[in-house]
């Protein structure tokens, strides 16, 4: 096990170098402040963040490097000023922990815009100048701003993929109103953010269909997911007979993918939002002119969205599918994200499994 060094309170998993190989690490949080809030980490989600970040494939990573942003679990402690949790409540804490707090989007509970960049949950320099480490590790400290009550009724590993994954898809299908009932969506990608699509348009009472490259994932899309149709995107015929039928798309497909054939899915004034980051976009002028269609960028969301979120799921039973592992299949469970062999998100067991 490899340390910091000096006075270690917190036991985790990180990588040492570009590998991305996690191990057992100790390591320093900060003494509880005022307005922070202390977690016990039951639960922590896995996210396509977590191998870019550990491999360094944005050449920004600063080892030793602790990932996860989907962070759930208990109360142990709230400094002297917090009012709005105790100890035993049920939290989460997503992928970020900090902003400015004083910008207009701060303000706006948008603080994932923050003007001055919002401080991420991992590999982010905080206030203090340290770097931040996530949530494969066994507790974490928040300011209370950023630390999210989940409803004592929704189970806390089926939580955690909400705080990226789902919040991803919520946040932008809120901000282009597509939760009016008997409107048409269309999913490009079944994963961990396209399978969250998916249910919040079922809940949203929309017509869902599921856009995909492979007819292997045609079954789940139907019988588990519920959705109504299910479109291989390879085959020209099926594509031609969706055609100016969908009202919406959500594209969380992060391969590179060309635009204008799913453009032209969309009915006039259609609206494609993209949250996965292909290596570019391109599209012909057409595709947007002719029937005033929009093409939209999205990331996460802010506080508001996220605790809106999370109730709208306990309230209408919304739960992601999840594969719960102990830390230790924490390697074998990366690389088989990336060889998107997960139905659909990988969920670490913490509480249990970090000893």
């Amino acid at each position: 096990m490899s340390s910091e060094g000096g006075n270690e309170n917190c036991l985790g998993w990180a990588a040492t170098d570009p590998s991305g190989l996690l191990s057992p690490y100790k390591f320093s949080r900060r003494v509880l402040r005022p307005d922070d809030v202390s977690v016990t980490i039951t639960h922590c989600g896995v996210c396509f963040a977590d191998v870019h970040w550990t491999r360094n494939i944005q050449s920004d990573s600063m080892y030793p490097l602790v990932p996860g942003h989907e962070i759930v679990g208990i109360v142990k402690e709230v400094g002297s000023n917090i009012h709005r949790f105790k100890s035993g409540d049920h939290v989460g804490v997503g992928t970020y922990v900090n902003s400015c707090r004083e910008c207009g989007y701060c303000n706006d509970g948008l603080e994932i815009h923050c003007e001055k960049g919002p401080i991420f949950t991992f590999n982010g320099i905080d206030v203090d100048g340290t770097v931040t480490k996530g949530g494969y590790s066994n507790y974490i400290l928040v300011q209370e701003r950023y630390c999210y009550r989940i409803p004592d009724n929704y189970p806390l590993a089926s939580a955690a993929p909400l705080l990226c994954a789902g919040i991803t898809v919520y946040a932008p299908m809120m901000r282009h109103k597509m939760n009016q009932p008997g409107k048409s969506l269309g999913v490009i990608g079944l994963g961990g953010l396209g399978h969250m699509a998916v249910k919040f348009g079922k809940a949203f009472g929309l017509h869902v269909t599921v856009l995909s490259t492979s007819t292997s994932k045609k079954d789940e899309a139907l019988n588990l997911l519920k959705a109504d149709r299910f479109v291989l995107t390879t085959d020209k015929q099926q594509m031609e007979a969706v055609a100016k039928s969908l009202d919406f798309i959500v594209d969380t497909a992060s391969g590179d993918h060309p635009f204008d054939p799913y453009m032209a899915l969309l009915k006039t004034m259609g609206v494609l939002v993209l949250v996965g980051f292909p290596s570019e976009v391109k599209i012909h002028p057409a595709s947007l002119n002719m029937g005033s269609k929009t093409l939209s960028g999205s990331v996460t969301g802010g506080t508001k969205d996220t605790q809106e979120m999370l109730e709208f799921c306990a309230a209408n039973k919304i739960y992601p599918e999840i594969e719960v592992i102990p830390i230790d299949y924490i390697n074998e469970a990366l690389e088989r994200m990336v060889k998107k062999d997960v139905k659909y998100r990988f969920v670490i067991d913490i509480k249990n499994s970090l000893k």
